[in-house]
């Protein structure tokens, strides 16, 4: 078995707000990214009473090679989700959170019609809190990323999530110019949304990708960016081809404020929405 570097070491869940969170879950049946993708930050976020919900159940219609998220036939749409999900996010007295779904293909609009209601809900219950939206591509269809963004989301991500030259490895039922010009449209429908995006680097990119990366998410006008470590869910996904030292994230942050990213989060354990409200400040 591979042994990570000790700057990816994280501390294990517990403490009555992490398990307040994990019955709250339970009880109202909805699901995080966080359980879903094995996300390393899952103690830290539970234990200070955030998570990022994930909707429209927790199976995807995709499989890509890095995504621990459950592939096959995804079940039937739970009519109150919006709601639960909104009732959940005052239970927790939140004042920014993030929604995010499992791709689904087999819906019309991809599901950008719950999105919409789950972000209408949330904002009619909860009158101070930012909501932020993790999008899909939905395969580039113009009329669902309307559909979101007319629920007026203080901001939209959609993650590019790997360099160009991996996705027919890694990410094969997505494509890199769909991706770049969703993010790019989603000014032209609305251009004080902040716009977000983020990728994962350790599966066998080289310095000059990542730097073609993050000057396409600029070309494409995305406000904030996140770099993370790939790790590997489980021995069926890709496997880990670099561990980056953070002097390393470092340059990478450096480099993407350069190019004059709004914000940008960059560390070997920083996923899309690790304290996604820090950026709200610009």
């Amino acid at each position: 078995m591979r042994r990570h570097p000790d700057w990816l070491k994280v501390k294990i869940g517990g403490g009555k707000t992490f398990v307040k969170m994990k019955s709250l879950l339970r009880n109202t049946k909805l699901h995080t990214i966080c359980e879903e993708a094995k996300c390393p930050n899952i103690a830290e976020c539970f234990g200070s009473g955030t998570a990022v919900f994930l909707i429209m159940g927790d199976i995807c219609t995709r499989n890509c090679g890095y995504c621990n998220v459950k592939h096959g036939k995804p079940h039937t749409l739970n009519t109150n989700e919006p709601k639960d999900v909104a009732e959940s996010v005052k239970k927790l007295g939140l004042n920014y959170t993030v929604i995010t779904s499992v791709t689904r293909d087999d819906l019309v609009d991809g599901g950008a019609s719950v999105f919409y209601e789950t972000v209408k809900k949330i904002k009619k219950l909860n009158k101070n809190c930012k909501v932020e939206v993790l999008i899909p591509d939905f395969k580039g269809n113009l009329e669902s990323l309307k559909k979101v963004i007319d629920s007026s989301p203080d901001v939209v991500n959609h993650n590019i999530e790997v360099v160009r030259q991996l996705f027919p490895l890694i990410r094969r039922e997505g494509n890199y110019e769909i991706s770049t010009d969703l993010l790019k449209n989603i000014k032209k429908i609305n251009n004080k949304i902040k716009t977000k995006s983020g990728f994962m680097i350790g599966l066998g990119e080289t310095k000059n990708q990542i730097m073609q990366t993050m000057t396409d998410l600029r070309k494409s006008d995305v406000d904030f960016l996140t770099i993370g470590q790939y790790l590997q869910p489980t021995k069926k996904h890709v496997g880990i081809k670099k561990y980056y030292t953070p002097t390393e994230f470092n340059e990478f942050k450096k480099m993407a404020l350069n190019m004059d990213f709004k914000h940008v989060e960059s560390g070997p354990l920083i996923r899309s929405s690790y304290h996604a409200e820090r950026a709200m400040v610009y």
